[in-house]
């Protein structure tokens, strides 16, 4: 489900020019999906010692499907962008990579963070002097990775009872007026405030903004995220459902469906005009919701099992 939300994030893009309640929509998408997708990847995470095999896995599962994504999406881009000579480089991850880049370095700090006493308020702290921070740089998206930091962080913190907390009556029944006021208050904030503090990859000096505000909105962020975050998990079924398998297969969909969202705007899916009505929004909605839920399946998994998953374990001692 939260895969689905980003796709459709993706998909909302071009559809926000024109269109007020799309870009509420897309605020609100934005101040959650990737929090919570981030706090399931640090919840995953917990079992990552530091040990051979896990640090195998690791390489296996992050760092060589980066590598392989990166360059791909580099050769794909200078079609669909017009861009020749754009260059192959690790070092600053292009387009929706940086998850990976990040991930591969929030894993390896896992044994610091189950050590030190405090380890949310200390990851908060870490993120908000990253917006102050603008000489960061951009090598490995640097400023994404510490910013989301203490949602991953929050993930390995995180117990199977405190899913079950959620996923109460009382919290689903309150899930909707909070996400009823999240969304009006998305809708009043579309023409005040830039969707830049939502993507997290900027310091508070380059959004044009005092270096105070870089805190305060770290802080007002994440707040804002868990309340959402813990909303939409009161909304994910307990049981066992048709999509359920699907979500041991995320990355596929995560790393293959900026293909098609790139191929989009090359091959003009979105110039007929009917797409921005209402029709055509709730079309592009449906559409992106299927295609990442597809590139999640079986057959998928089969055809690009070397990419995403790949096992070479010749280049390991035994």
């Amino acid at each position: 489900m939260a895969i689905v939300l980003v796709a459709v994030g993706h998909a909302w893009e071009p559809l926000r020019d024109g269109s007020r309640a799309v870009s509420a929509l897309y605020l609100l998408v934005y101040a959650f999906h990737m929090p919570a997708f981030i706090v399931l990847a640090g919840y995953h995470s917990r079992g990552f010692d530091g040990s051979p095999e896990r640090v195998k896995r690791l390489v296996t599962g992050v760092a060589l499907p980066y590598v392989v994504f990166e360059t791909a999406y580099t050769f794909f881009t200078r079609w669909t962008d017009g861009v020749p000579d754009r260059p192959v480089t690790l070092l600053e991850p292009l387009y929706l990579t940086w998850f990976l880049a990040a991930l591969f370095v929030w894993r390896l700090t896992t044994p610091l963070w189950k050590l030190v006493r405090w380890p949310v308020p200390l990851a908060l702290v870490v993120a908000m002097l990253a917006t102050v921070s603008p000489s960061l740089g951009e090598d490995l998206d640097i400023q994404r990775t510490l910013q989301f930091l203490p949602y991953f962080v929050l993930g390995l913190c995180l117990r199977s009872e405190h899913f079950r907390m959620v996923r109460r009556r009382r919290v689903r029944v309150l899930a909707v007026p909070v996400f009823a006021g999240a969304l009006a208050l998305a809708y009043w904030a579309v023409p005040r405030v830039t969707s830049g503090w939502l993507y997290h990859r900027d310091s508070a000096q380059e959004l044009s903004a005092p270096a105070w505000y870089g805190p305060l909105m770290t802080l007002l962020l994440f707040g804002c995220a868990l309340v959402l975050v813990a909303c939409f998990l009161a909304w994910v079924p307990g049981r066992r459902t048709w999509f359920t398998a699907l979500g041991a297969a995320t990355m596929y969909g995560y790393l293959l469906h900026g293909f098609v969202a790139q191929v989009s705007k090359y091959w003009g899916w979105y110039d007929p005009e009917w797409l921005y009505r209402p029709l055509g929004e709730i079309t592009v909605t449906v559409v992106a919701a299927v295609i990442v839920t597809v590139l999640c399946t079986a057959p998928v998994r089969r055809v690009f099992h070397w990419a995403v998953e790949p096992k070479p374990h010749w280049a390991f001692r035994r």
